[in-house]
C-alpha cells in the first residue's frame, strides 16, 4: 500500500518539475533595449525578453518615431526609459526623449523631448535619486544636466562646455565629451573627453543637480589616446576607462574624495597589432573579477582581463573575436552567465556564454538579428 502511495506521488511531481524546468523563473527573465541608428533600416529601439538560463530569446515590441537612438538609459525603478537622438539637427542640437515603459507589455510611451544642448549627444546616465539625467553632446564638447519630473519627464537642460585642443590635430581640434558616468555614491561626476584626453571631475549635488569643478578637476590621460567610456569596479575602490585612439584600458586608483590616480595602462590589443584602432566599451563582472573592453577598427574583438581585486591590475586573458563588424556597446546580462555584443556593422548582437571562473567567453551560436545596434540596456520581466 506504502509503494503505491509512493508511486502515485512521483507521477504527480514529475510533470511539475519538469514544468519548471522548461518555464524559466521570473527572475531569470530580462527585457533586453536595444538603441540604435535609425539612418537605415532601423525603426527606433527593439526590445527582447532574455532567458539567462539558456540565452533564448524572443522578440517582444519596438519604440518607433525616434531618430537615432543610439545610448540608453533605465530608471532606478525600472519605470523609465531615456535615450539620446544623436543629431545635428541643422545646428540645432540633438536631443534626449522619456518614456514610460510598461513593465508587464514592454510598451514603451513617449513621455517627451527635451534639447540635449549640444550636438550628437551619444551617452545619457540617470543619477541613484532618479531625480537628473546627464547627456554627454560628442561633436560640441558639452554635457548638461535634465531634471526629471515627478511622472518622468524631462526638464529643460542645464550645459556645460569644455574647451581647449588635444594632441591629434585631426581628431582633437577640440573637446568630445564622451561620456558622464557617476559615482558609486552620487557624489561625483565623471565626464570622459576624448578631445581633451582628461576624464573632468565635478562635485554633483544629487539635490539641487548642481556641478562644481574639483580640484584639481580632472583625471589625465596619455596625449592622444581619446578617452571614451568609463566605469567603477563594484569595490568602489578602482575605476577604468577605455581609451578609443590609443586602443587602451588604464586603471586608477579612486579616493573617497573623488580624485583618480592612474596605476596602470594596458593595450586592449594584442601585442604587436598594427591594424586601425578604435576601441569603443568597457565593462566588469558582477563579482568584479574580469574586465572586458571592445574593440572596432581592423580588431572587431573583445579583449579579456582579470582583475587583482586587492591592487586593481589588470593582466590579460586572450582575446575574442566579436563575429561581426563595429563592435559598440556590450553588456554582461545581470546573472553574469552570458555576453552580449552590438555589432553596428554587421546587424546583428552576438551572445556568448561566459565561463565565471576563466572569464573566457564560448559562442552560443545565437545572434540576434537587429539592424545598427549600438547600445543594449536591461529591465527585469516582473513576476506573474
Amino acid at each position: 500500500m506504502k509503494q503505491r502511495i509512493f508511486l502515485k506521488l512521483l507521477f504527480l511531481v514529475i510533470p511539475f518539475v519538469a514544468g519548471a524546468q522548461h518555464d524559466a523563473k521570473p527572475s531569470h527573465l530580462q527585457y533586453l533595449l536595444v538603441g540604435t541608428y535609425t539612418s537605415g533600416k532601423s525603426e527606433g529601439i527593439y526590445i527582447y525578453k532574455f532567458n539567462s538560463n539558456t540565452g533564448a530569446f524572443e522578440y517582444v515590441n519596438k519604440a518607433t518615431g525616434i531618430r537615432n537612438p543610439s545610448y540608453l538609459a533605465t530608471s532606478p525603478d525600472n519605470k523609465k526609459v531615456y535615450a539620446v537622438n544623436e543629431l545635428h539637427d541643422n545646428n540645432n542640437g540633438g536631443y534626449v526623449t522619456a518614456f514610460s515603459f510598461d513593465s508587464k507589455s514592454a510598451a514603451m510611451t513617449r513621455l517627451n523631448d527635451q534639447p540635449s544642448g549640444g550636438d550628437d549627444p551619444c551617452y545619457v546616465s540617470i543619477d541613484k535619486t532618479g531625480h537628473w539625467a546627464i547627456v554627454a553632446n560628442y561633436s560640441s564638447g558639452s554635457f548638461s544636466v535634465l531634471p526629471i519630473r515627478t511622472d518622468g519627464s524631462l526638464g529643460k537642460p542645464n550645459t556645460i562646455f569644455h574647451h581647449g585642443i588635444g594632441f591629434n590635430k585631426e581628431r582633437q581640434a577640440g573637446p568630445h565629451v564622451h561620456s558622464t558616468v557617476l559615482s558609486p555614491d552620487n557624489h561625483y561626476l565623471y565626464v570622459s573627453d576624448l578631445g581633451l584626453d582628461k576624464v573632468m571631475i565635478y562635485h554633483f549635488d544629487e539635490a539641487t543637480g548642481e556641478l562644481k569643478p574639483t580640484i584639481p578637476g580632472f583625471g589625465a590621460t596619455e596625449p592622444g589616446s581619446g578617452p571614451r567610456h568609463f566605469i567603477f569596479h563594484p569595490s568602489g575602490k578602482f575605476a577604468y576607462l577605455i581609451e578609443e585612439m590609443a586602443g587602451v584600458v588604464t586603471a586608477f586608483r579612486y579616493d573617497q574624495k573623488g580624485q583618480l590616480k592612474t596605476i596602470q595602462t594596458i593595450s586592449s590589443h594584442p601585442k604587436g597589432f598594427k591594424g586601425d584602432k578604435g576601441s569603443a566599451d568597457i565593462h566588469i563582472s558582477p563579482d568584479g573579477k574580469f574586465l572586458y573592453a571592445s574593440n572596432r577598427g581592423d580588431a572587431n574583438s573583445l579583449a579579456i582581463f582579470s582583475i587583482n581585486t586587492a591592487s586593481g591590475l589588470l593582466k590579460t586573458l586572450g582575446f575574442q573575436s566579436t563575429l561581426g563588424k563595429n563592435p559598440r556597446n556590450f553588456s554582461l546580462d545581470p546573472s553574469g552567465k552570458f555576453l552580449l555584443v552590438a555589432n553596428q556593422g554587421s546587424d546583428n548582437i552576438v551572445i556568448f556564454k561566459r565561463d565565471p571562473k576563466t572569464g573566457k567567453l564560448v559562442s552560443t551560436g545565437k545572434t540576434i538579428q537587429v539592424p545598427t545596434p549600438v547600445c543594449i540596456k536591461w529591465i527585469p520581466v516582473p513576476a506573474n
